[in-house]
């Protein structure tokens, strides 16, 4: 578990302050999402950005624990400045808030490395609480984008067999192909073989994709969540 955000304490006893980057390409949604975080005690909007190119620059220079990302802006979009923001610094995770919840928007942006994915009539509250969540690693999703991973599979969640669901739970908490191998006793081949086969059932591209969709239909639990 991460013992430290980027940011800083309040006071020398307080909690750690959580270091937010909002960034949407409508000057009135920047400004609300502002006020309305600004009275939270343990959260800091550090910057403000209009588009995904300003967003990539500005986490850089601000170094923030969430980022709040639109999807679609002008000069870049919110799926392509999230791949470039995580690549750059895994710590940063991006929460999407969007009204858009086409399928193609969803995967584009948990493929890209988003770890939470909302729309923007989320209560106050359920924003608030998923942008703890994602400060802790933990992922949120809107029903319907939840019910839209589903549905993606099929009627139901695809059918797995025991090893893939090893293999799943390990690459939800993080391990790599080789400590996976090592802790199921098989060759890194074979952990590359049942990765393969669990992208095409779950209908992803990535690892990132194939852990939050297997949480949101239910084949494995959250980790992050168990740790609470």
């Amino acid at each position: 578990m991460e013992q430290s955000w980027s940011g800083h304490r309040g006071d020398r006893h307080g909690p750690q302050l959580i270091r937010v980057v909002i960034v949407d390409d409508h000057p009135v949604v920047r400004d609300g999402l502002t006020a309305l975080l600004s009275g939270q005690e343990n959260i800091e909007v550090v910057a403000e950005a209009a588009n995904g190119l300003e967003a990539v620059a500005v986490c850089a220079a601000h170094r923030p624990r969430v980022v709040l990302m639109d999807l679609r802006m002008p000069k870049m979009d919110g799926a392509t400045a999230t791949k470039l923001i995580t690549e750059e610094n895994p710590d940063v995770k991006v929460l999407v808030l969007t009204t858009y919840d086409s399928d193609t928007d969803i995967v584009r942006a948990i493929e890209a490395g988003a770890i939470s994915y909302l729309l923007k009539d989320t209560p106050r509250a359920g924003l608030v609480g998923a942008i703890v969540a994602a400060a802790e690693g933990r992922s949120t999703l809107a029903p319907h984008v939840a019910t839209k991973l589903v549905q993606r599979g099929g009627a139901g969640a695809p059918s797995l067999t025991a090893r893939e669901l090893d293999v799943l739970r390990l690459v939800a908490v993080g391990d790599s192909n080789s400590v996976i191998a090592q802790r199921l006793g098989i060759g890194e081949g074979t952990v590359k073989t049942h990765l393969h086969n669990l992208f095409r059932k779950l209908g992803v591209t990535d690892r990132t994709a194939a852990a939050i969709s297997a949480i949101a239909v239910g084949l494995i639990p959250n980790p992050h969540a168990e740790e609470r």
